[in-house]
């Protein structure tokens, strides 16, 4: 197993914005006390510098209605080609605010709301964690998978990967 390094405050937000920059989509889970509990992959927006981040949606989406419910959610990032990984707890709210709507506009949101930031079903979610993990390995992929094959060849561990526990 690789070192363990929890993250506080601005090295937790500067490790949130480093994979969320790289990875983009997250699997954004609600209604956590159901089971199943829901979840739908979303686009970030945007890492604030206090650690929040942004997210387009549908007004009328179903995990809009989870979260005026209950705005617990986890969100959950993956990436095979980084091998970085996080996940992050905290509570997300629906709300519209066409400033912040054409400050995060990018043209790809089209796809799903046609008129742009005023489109009549678009909300945004403002999403802040209140505590999480991540893994992320030091030297990447293909260093990682060599570190990993000749772990089996001479049985001994030689993960070079951080973990550690998230506070913004």
């Amino acid at each position: 197993m690789g070192k363990t390094e929890n993250l506080f405050s601005q090295q937790a937000i500067e490790q949130i914005k480093k994979i969320c920059d790289d990875v983009r989509t997250t699997m954004f889970c609600t209604n956590l006390g159901a089971r199943p509990f829901s979840s739908t992959p979303m686009a970030t927006q945007k890492v604030e510098d206090d650690g929040s981040i942004w997210f387009f949606s549908g007004k009328d989406s179903d995990r809009n209605a989870d979260l005026k419910r209950e705005p617990e959610a986890q969100l959950i990032w993956s990436s095979d080609d980084n091998q970085e990984y996080l996940s992050l707890y905290g509570e997300a709210h629906v709300l519209y605010d066409l400033q912040k709507a054409e400050e995060l506009w990018d043209p790809m949101v089209k796809v799903w709301f046609q008129e742009g930031p005023t489109d009549p079903n678009l909300s945004l979610i403002h999403f802040r964690p209140t505590s999480g993990y991540y893994w992320d390995t030091q030297h990447g992929k293909l260093v990682s998978f060599a570190k990993m094959a000749a772990s089996v060849v001479v049985g001994k561990t030689m993960d070079d990967g951080v973990q550690g526990k998230i506070k913004p």
